[in-house]
């Protein structure tokens, strides 16, 4: 049997520029602390683009202020 495990999405941040949206979110709900995850989602109207990008908690700040110097350029087109 499959457990499933009710997770949820905490919008920490949220900005816009030039047509593009960059939200930090918190992904939390799991019993242990390892089940959390800092992401920054990023929506790109211009091109119609969106990606998320897992981050340290350290660095989710900067991920935020810097989504372009953190994404993972092998998943660019």
């Amino acid at each position: 049997m499959t457990e499933f495990v009710a997770t949820f999405r905490t919008e920490l941040a949220h900005r816009s520029s030039n047509g593009v949206d960059v939200t930090l979110v918190w992904v939390h709900g799991g019993e242990r602390e390892e089940d959390e995850e800092v992401l920054v989602c990023v929506w790109d109207a211009g091109d119609g683009t969106y990606f998320e990008i897992p981050s340290e908690p350290d660095l989710a700040l900067d991920t935020y202020y810097h989504p372009f110097a953190y994404r993972d350029r092998r998943l660019v087109a």
